[in-house]
C-alpha cells in the first residue's frame, strides 16, 4: 500500500541472486508514500482495488501458472485475489498478512505465512481462518510468527524492522523456492 519501494526491490534482488526469476509489478504506477498508514490507505483508494489487481494480473500474463506467488502486506491481498485463477502455483509465501488459501490447489502445495506475533494486521481470528482454509485446500501450510516484531518487520526503513526475524523469513522463503524449483 506504500507503492513499489526499496524493500520490495531488494527482496526481488535477493531472490534473483539466489537464482530465481522474479516479476515484481508496480501496482501504483510509480507512486510511493513513506511508511505512513493513512497515506498508504489514501494511495490505495486513489488507485482503486480493481486497478491494483488488474495491474498485478497484467504483470503475470507471461508468467507460467506454476510460478510461486508472493506478497508483502497489502500484496498478500493481491495474491489472494489472483490465486484462485492460478491454482497450479507451485507455492506461496505471504509476508505480514494472511489471506485465504483457495480450494483446488495441488495437494501438498507449500504455503508460508510470516507475521509478527502481535501484528494487528494478522490477528488470531484471521490466522485461524488462514489455517482452516489451508487445511481444507490440502496445502502444506506453515505459519511463522515472530515475537516482539511489528507489522512490516522486513523493511529496514521502518521502526519495526527486525534483522533476525527478517533473516529467518528469507531463509524459509528461499527454502520453499529451492524445494519447488
Amino acid at each position: 500500500m506504500f507503492g513499489l519501494r526499496a524493500v520490495e526491490l531488494a527482496a526481488a534482488e535477493r531472490l534473483r541472486d539466489a537464482g530465481h526469476h522474479v516479476v515484481i509489478p508496480d501496482l501504483f504506477a510509480g507512486a510511493t508514500v513513506a511508511g505512513d498508514l493513512d497515506a498508504g490507505f489514501s494511495l490505495m483508494e486513489r488507485v482503486g482495488w480493481d486497478t491494483i489487481v488488474r495491474r498485478a494480473c497484467d504483470a503475470l500474463a507471461g508468467v507460467p501458472s506454476a510460478a510461486v506467488l508472493g506478497g508483502f502486506s497489502m500484496g498478500v491481498g493481491v495474491v489472494g485475489a489472483l490465486w484462485p485463477e492460478r491454482l497450479e502455483a507451485a507455492g506461496a509465501f505471504l509476508l505480514h498478512a494472511p489471506t485465504l488459501v483457495p480450494p483446488g490447489l495441488r495437494a501438498g502445495t507449500p504455503v508460508q505465512l510470516h507475521v509478527g506475533e502481535d501484528d494487528a494486521f494478522a490477528p488470531p481470528d484471521q490466522l485461524v481462518v488462514f489455517r482452516d482454509s489451508a487445511k481444507q485446500s490440502g496445502a502444506a501450510a506453515s505459519v511463522h510468527q515472530y515475537p516482539g516484531v511489528g507489522h512490516f518487520f522486513t523493511d529496514v526503513t521502518l521502526p519495526e524492522y527486525d534483522a533476525a526475524a527478517t533473516a529467518r523469513t528469507w531463509d524459509h522463503v528461499l527454502s520453499l523456492l529451492d524445494a519447488v524449483s
